[in-house]
């Protein structure tokens, strides 16, 4: 293995792949034990990551327009890394590793590159057919001459937060279950209806459920909806912890139900089994890894439905439009896959 003493990783958004990269950061980390690694990384991202043993994390906040790079620059002025990790092909991104110097500028295959994103790396990953996302960035780990082992996850967690999880679980209930109902684009929700129908199956079934996600008006207004269509209680905590708090919260649970969003990516990383409601992207490439297999996956029937036989065909990366596509994904699916991933459960 080459020696390398320096590695600095370009990821910055979003949640879900943050928390797909940090698998990949961690196992660069447990291969090159020497090597100071700094991650480059949004500010949202970053609450969420915050005190990721051994990283540093150097924060690129976007919305701060030119200055993000002025600050950026700053913050590695008279570093030169052995090695820069480009994952992300975004312009922005792009852009910002101009503020690096790097010997090493490994980024993606000709196929996947756009955004001029390769007159800004000096070495590729291997081009690869039909992969999941983090598949995707484990192929840095290729690159970098890194064995390729089971991913593993270590987000921390503080001891407040902890705490905070804890005082929000009914005490009189041992089984609980975390709903997040709104992803960040609307299209990509269920039906408030149907998401009140999956918290009454749960409550039948001795769980105690608790609806997640943060402060934006769509998700609280979401939130209250669903809240006030069901029949069982169910504790409304949207919009009233941090990510770490969530975090927290889906360790201790014993399942995670979600659209496509990055809570769906977050009870991976913290072992909780979830159910992925997909109509509008891909759940093989997108879905929770290694847990494709629990989704409700509308998306496939409906590309086949729109493509005929020209779907096998049809871009790996191609997401579906339209504001109806979460309606054919059934209220039953959904509560007999909980009965399958919940038999038995006690926590």
């Amino acid at each position: 293995m080459a020696s390398i003493s320096s590695i600095c990783i370009l990821r910055l958004s979003a949640i879900g792949d943050t928390c797909n990269a940090v698998s990949v950061v961690q196992s660069i980390q447990g291969n090159y034990p020497d090597a100071r690694i700094t991650w480059i990384i949004g500010k949202t991202e970053a609450a969420l990551l915050n005190g990721l043993p051994g990283i540093e994390l150097v924060v690129f906040d976007k919305n701060a327009g030119l200055s993000a790079y002025r600050k950026l620059r700053q913050d590695l002025a008279g570093r030169t890394f052995d090695v820069l990790l480009l994952m992300q092909l975004a312009f922005r991104a792009n852009v910002a590793s101009l503020c690096i110097s790097a010997k090493r500028r490994i980024g993606y295959d000709k196929a996947r590159s756009k955004e001029l994103h390769s007159l800004f790396i000096n070495e590729r990953i291997a081009p690869a057919t039909k992969p999941h996302v983090l598949d995707t960035f484990r192929q840095f780990l290729t690159a970098l001459d890194i064995p390729l082992t089971p991913p593993q996850w270590n987000i921390p967690v503080a001891p407040d937060d902890e705490l905070w999880a804890r005082a929000q679980l009914d005490s009189d209930s041992k089984k609980h279950v975390v709903l997040v109902p709104a992803a960040s684009a609307q299209e990509r929700n269920w039906l408030p209806e149907r998401y009140a129908q999956v918290v009454n199956h749960a409550h039948s079934k001795g769980f105690s459920v608790y609806l997640c996600g943060g402060p934006a008006h769509p998700e609280v207004e979401l939130a209250n909806r669903v809240a006030s269509l069901c029949d069982a209680p169910v504790h409304n905590l949207v919009g009233k912890s941090s990510l770490k708090q969530l975090f927290a919260l889906i360790k201790n649970v014993s399942l995670v139900i979600a659209p496509d969003t990055g809570p769906i990516h977050m009870a991976v990383a913290a072992g909780t089994p979830v159910i992925g409601l997909y109509a509008h992207s891909n759940p093989a490439r997108t879905g929770p890894y290694g847990q494709q297999q629990n989704t409700i996956d509308a998306y496939t029937p409906l590309l086949r439905e729109k493509l005929g036989s020209d779907a096998p065909n049809a871009p790996w990366g191609r997401r579906l439009k339209g504001d109806d596509l979460m309606s054919h994904i059934s209220v039953q699916q959904v509560c007999d896959m909980f009965d399958r991933l919940t038999r038995g459960q006690a926590k």
